[in-house]
């Protein structure tokens, strides 16, 4: 059973400019235990759907046009705002991109984690100060008892980020949204904060939607991976079918412009030409197709239906469509860019 199913949902903030579209019909689900990994550039909406997730799309300017966002079972996009509070940060948390923002820096650290615990769970200060030292502990920050009075500005960032976790596993949440954990941390933190994902979530058993650009953060703790371009999954499957066999021209893109660390020979890096389509007024098509080497008439003006490559595995391009030409064939007349 999954513990979170979102179908078909869409999001549009309103501007002076017009309405942006910034997420167009996106699904995937979330079972228990699992990792979920959600890719692409800056702008594609992987940021917005967490932020609909959690129910924090800013009033009035943006709305959940349509769409279902089930957490057991239930659509936490028709909740009142009073009983998502209840749900949000108790049973789903979220871990943000920058812990210096996140952290009320006139706080002491003990007493930003106390608050959730206060809120959602039944327990006197003395037992909820005792449960945020266990926390301090669990994240891996030392001398968790002194740490516990000290202010946000008294951490290093890699100490910040693992106070913001333990902010966010406070009330033993089943679903975990990582918004690019480890983003603003060196290479060296960030290998300690995703060993750290990885080991509270084998002992919690918890969820993780994990947002990111990094696709060597996807392949260290994924277990499935949705691609998105343009306000839409694009492709989604295991980790093993993403990396080794993707079927979506962006998805090769994406993989094209990461090194590989295990080859002996030096290989070019191939970025992606172009830009992303404007969303006040998304491409009718294919939003990939302006940018593609391989598009034809048919992706400017019609959306790929989905393509299923196994029961996980799917992409939406015209290039799997049987009455499309092979890549193969459409190398050998020329028409690719990018060898």
């Amino acid at each position: 059973m999954s513990l979170l199913e979102v179908n078909d949902l869409r999001v549009s903030f309103r501007t002076y400019g017009g309405e942006v579209q910034a997420v167009r019909g996106v699904s995937f689900q979330v079972k228990e235990g699992e990792t979920i990994a959600i890719v692409g550039e800056s702008g594609c909406g992987k940021s917005v759907t967490s932020q609909a997730i959690m129910g924090m799309i800013p009033t009035p300017h943006g709305k959940v046009k349509s769409g279902q966002i089930l957490f057991k079972e239930k659509d936490i996009t028709k909740l009142s705002k009073k009983k998502l509070q209840r749900i949000r940060g108790s049973e789903i948390s979220m871990i943000f991109q920058d812990p210096m923002t996140s952290l009320n820096p006139t706080m002491k650290v003990g007493s930003q984690i106390k608050e959730s615990i206060l809120k959602h769970q039944k327990r006197s200060k003395h037992e909820a100060k005792k449960k945020v030292i266990e926390l301090l502990k669990l994240v891996g920050i030392p001398d968790a008892e002194k740490r516990y009075s000290q202010y946000p500005h008294e951490f290093s960032g890699g100490m910040r980020q693992r106070v913001v976790i333990a902010i966010a596993l406070a009330c033993d949440p089943k679903l975990i949204i990582a918004d690019e954990p480890t983003t603003a941390l060196d290479v060296t933190i960030q290998a300690q904060i995703l060993d750290l994902l990885k080991d509270i979530q084998q002992k919690r058993h918890s969820s993780i939607i994990l947002i990111t650009h990094d696709l060597g953060v996807v392949a260290e703790v994924a277990d499935r991976v949705a691609v998105m371009y343009a306000g839409v999954v694009v492709e989604s499957g295991t980790v093993v079918e993403i990396f080794e066999n993707p079927k979506h021209p962006y998805t090769w893109g994406l993989l094209k412009s990461v090194p590989k660390l295990d080859s002996l020979e030096k290989e070019r890096l191939i970025p992606i030409d172009g830009t992303p389509p404007d969303l006040f007024a998304p491409p009718e098509g294919c939003p990939f197709a302006s940018r593609c080497p391989y598009a034809m008439e048919v992706c400017v003006s019609h959306m790929p239906d989905t393509q299923m490559f196994s029961n996980q595995h799917y992409a939406r391009c015209w290039l799997n469509d049987q009455r499309a030409a092979t890549v193969k064939e459409l190398i050998a007349v020329g028409r690719e860019r990018h060898v």
